[in-house]
């Protein structure tokens, strides 16, 4: 017997068919009907598909995506929406081919091309297009793993968790969600409807039928995030907008990681809708279910109140349009019979005066309207004024987004408006919402009720402020404990505490801290001169200076900052308080008018994340520096929790916020957001949520639920940045996962822990202590704040190699982002139209 024919036989039946299904198309395999490509967490299928409800004979067939596991094929995304495939027996089939140039092509049996991915980037000999468990198709090149087209940048009708909904600031050029045709019809060609940036402000989202908008977001005040929870999904949906240098774009992300797994979507209706769908699999009859709705209401419909007529979300128990404030509606008979067409008229006429703007009527919680001017690099003061100084002006409103990480050239945000106000509504007093300052007849004087019921309180609180310190000043005085000084004067900075800044309960207590002259702040830095400065935040910039015979950073607060008043007081208060060599020493601080100056010692390497993250850096890090760092910031933190007078809890601690002295040692600073806890209190709760997305506790971001336990969590996901050398939430370098955590607990479970290391650490590196910090990382960052350990035990574990750790459980996860958030919460409803915002703000 021929046994070498045996042995090519049985080689043979063991290939796999070169028409597999697998999760990538190579070079000269192409994909064909019947044939499909599978995601490799089994999540969505690649194929050709006919609309089983198609009226077309012969069918038509299409190249898409849809979702592998659910029973009506729902596609989303298509590649030929526009030039169908006819599936017909007398021809050879279509077919999607990689090409050399590392393009897609889909042709048809005489060769006609259907559609191609059009790769204009240098192709790749060995190019691969890989279905990806989000349902992105990506080609990319083989050899070193660059991203050459995707199809999440060319999107349908869906929008998918990671997906961008993108404008480009230089070409104005975006890509937007397109409705099919008809559903019912099986015709996905594209529809009537589209979603996406507006391109003549790169400031809002529509959603459109043609040319004429159905419903809009209000205008971007900056980085923001909506978050809900969603029952019928089982999960948190956090979307974001993001500003670069070069785009601006809309993403979301699912709390419990997203990918193959997550059955939600957002869709453009062919019925002219915006839908948050779930697929609902344990139901008696599975099917798709609308978790929220845009617009969900007529009074959400664009312009439908009419001209300065607004849309009150408030409302109970449903939207219902009402005027301004100095306004009535135009007809009150068609008005009270449900027509707004008319919108609302001016009680009075608007005279033209040269009162300040600051008289004007302030309206909180507000969508600011549509058609506004946006006046460059204006303070807010600037973008009163010219309104103020404008007859024609109506209206203005301001947001400072210098917080946007990338924001290029001018961060500021000063709308005007000079004609009719159309498509405003209330939407609520929460962060992210605007204040639209509105010019209405009799503000603009002293006489007027509204003016007085804005100023009446606030002068009276002034002066019970003034009463109360020449008192406080003069009890200091007659006890003696004001003492003046040539240079530097001794004085106390008094504070009434209340429960979202002190303990609930405590007394006014005093704390004494070195007070600088401004005049000697200037001179110093020559009048603040931009050759001092050595770097810049949310809350001010900070300049190199010597004061006296000391080298020092001095942090100049923004007189913008809506927020430097309190952090400013709570650095001081809790900082005169600390002592500790892993937390960074103020050494002063001076307030004059509304300048108000933190003087710290100057640590010369400056933050972690500019050089952890800084390629041309990092290799000052080396392991050994790197675990001394781990260590010292865990000292710190211990310190805080357990070791000081007081318990506090840092809310905000990052790579950005580990400062590095010259032998490397950390320092913990910025304790803006810090608060302080009874001896017995085990956890606070607020409704604004302050720090930084990614290094945030779950509980915390969702809840607004903070402990010591809070601060466990951020020093993991600090851990595995310095273990890893992978910023947070670098998706390019994470291989598609939501965050770090997610990345680093998949290859703990699939026992790569050593894997985790930093390339350029590895030949300075103890294994057994990446694997250590590792393990211990991922028990800081779990889910439940029961299950992480307390800095006491993490110290101990650190110091002395402990290799008998328990397990760590699932980590926290609640999406992704890559600047500081500020949230407030509002827990009235679930619907679409009570998305909490939040205000991403930097340091």
């Amino acid at each position: 017997m021929d046994w070498s024919a045996v042995v090519i036989v049985v080689l043979f039946l063991l290939l796999p068919s070169p028409c597999a299904s697998d999760d990538r198309l190579l070079l000269g395999k192409p994909l064909s009907p019947g044939t499909t490509i599978v995601s490799d967490g089994g999540g969505f299928t690649l194929g050709f598909f006919s609309p089983t409800n198609s009226t077309s004979a012969p069918a038509n067939l299409y190249l898409g995506i849809w979702y592998a596991d659910i029973p009506p094929l729902t596609a989303v995304w298509i590649a030929n929406r526009e030039t169908p495939a006819t599936n017909t027996t007398s021809s050879s089939p279509p077919t999607l081919s990689l090409t050399n140039t590392s393009n897609l092509v889909l042709s048809d049996a005489t060769g006609r091309v259907l559609w191609t991915s059009n790769v204009t980037a240098a192709s790749s000999p060995s190019a691969v297009a890989v279905l990806q468990d989000t349902g992105n198709l990506v080609i990319r090149s083989s050899q070193n793993g660059t991203t050459l087209w995707q199809s999440f940048d060319h999107p349908s009708d869906s929008f998918l968790p990671g997906m961008k909904i993108r404008l480009s600031y230089a070409t104005r050029s975006s890509e937007r969600l397109v409705s099919w045709k008809s559903v019912a019809g099986g015709d996905p060609s594209p529809g009537p409807f589209s979603y996406g940036v507006d391109p003549a402000t790169a400031l809002q989202l529509f959603l459109w039928n043609g040319t004429r908008p159905l419903m809009r977001d209000g205008p971007w005040s900056g980085y923001s995030v909506a978050s809900r929870y969603q029952s019928g999904a089982g999960a948190f949906v956090y979307q974001a907008i993001v500003s670069t240098a070069d785009e601006i774009y809309l993403t979301y992300t699912l709390s419990d990681g997203g990918g193959a797994t997550a059955r939600t979507r957002f869709v453009v209706t062919d019925a002219g809708t915006y839908q948050l769908q779930s697929w609902n699999a344990t139901s008696p009859s599975p099917a798709w279910v609308v978790l929220g709705e845009s617009p969900a209401f007529d009074c959400n419909r664009y312009g439908h109140c009419g001209a300065y007529g607004y849309c009150d979300n408030t409302a109970a128990p449903a939207p219902a349009c009402r005027c301004l404030d100095g306004f009535e509606p135009a007809d009150a008979g068609e008005w009270g019979a449900g027509d707004f067409s008319r919108g609302c008229r001016r009680k009075a006429a608007l005279r033209c005066g040269a009162a300040g703007a600051g008289e004007d009527l302030r309206l909180t919680g507000m969508k600011s309207p549509d058609k506004f001017v946006r006046v460059a690099n204006r303070s807010f003061e600037e973008c009163a004024a010219e309104c103020g100084g404008n007859c024609s002006c109506v209206a203005y409103a301001y947001a400072n987004l210098s917080t946007a990480t990338g924001t290029a050239g001018d961060a500021t945000r000063c709308l005007v408006w000079a004609g009719d106000l159309i498509d405003t509504e209330k939407i609520g007093d929460v962060v992210g919402s605007d204040t639209l300052y509105l010019r209405v007849a009799g503000v603009r004087g002293n006489s007027n009720r509204n003016a007085l019921r804005i100023a009446l309180p606030t002068v009276l609180a002034s002066s019970i402020l003034i009463i109360t310190g020449i008192f406080l000043a003069w009890f200091k005085f007659k006890k003696g404990k004001r003492r003046s000084k040539d240079y530097n004067s001794k004085v106390s900075l008094v504070t009434t505490c209340s429960s979202d800044v002190l303990v609930e309960g405590s007394p006014a207590q005093d704390f004494e801290l070195p007070f600088i002259k401004f005049e000697d702040i200037e001179a110093a830095t020559h009048n603040f001169s931009e050759a001092y400065k050595i770097g810049q935040g949310g809350f001010g910039k900070v300049y190199k200076a010597m004061l006296g015979d000391h080298e020092v950073a001095i942090k100049r607060l923004s007189k913008d900052s809506e927020q430097g008043t309190e952090e400013f007081r709570n650095e001081v208060i809790l900082i005169a308080k600390l002592q500790h060599r892993n937390l960074v020493r103020l050494l002063g601080y001076s307030v004059e008018g509304d300048e108000k100056i933190l003087i710290y010692e100057y640590l010369p390497n400056r933050s972690l994340d500019a050089i952890l993250f800084d390629s041309s850096r990092k290799m000052s890090l080396d392991w050994p520096t790197r675990f001394n760092i781990i260590k010292g910031v865990a000292r710190g933190l211990l310190y805080l929790h357990q070791d000081s007078r007081l318990t506090i809890v840092h809310r905000d601690l990052k790579a950005a916020n580990v400062l590095l002295d010259a032998e490397m040692r950390p320092k913990i600073a910025d304790f803006g957001m810090a608060r302080i806890f009874n001896d017995n209190q085990k956890n606070a709760n607020t409704r604004r949520v302050v720090g930084t997305y990614g290094y945030m506790a779950p509980e915390y971001a969702m809840e607004g639920v903070f402990s010591v336990k809070s601060d466990v969590y951020s020093f993991g996901v600090l851990i595995l940045e310095l273990v890893t050398g992978i910023r947070r939430s670098n998706l390019n370098t994470i291989k598609g996962f939501a965050n770090i955590t997610i990345y680093a607990w998949n290859m703990w479970k699939d026992g790569k822990g050593k894997d985790l290391a930093d390339p350029s650490i590895v030949d300075t590196c103890s294994l057994d202590e990446v694997l250590l910090c590792s393990h211990m990382a991922l028990l800081c960052a779990q889910e439940n704040p029961d299950d992480r350990p307390l800095m006491s035990s993490v110290m101990l574990a650190l110091e002395n190699g402990s290799t008998t750790l328990p397990t760590p459980k699932n980590p926290g996860h609640y999406g992704q982002g890559s600047s500081d958030i500020e949230q407030t919460r509002d827990r009235t409803d679930n619907s679409m139209n009570s998305l909490t915002l939040t205000n991403i703000e930097g340091r």
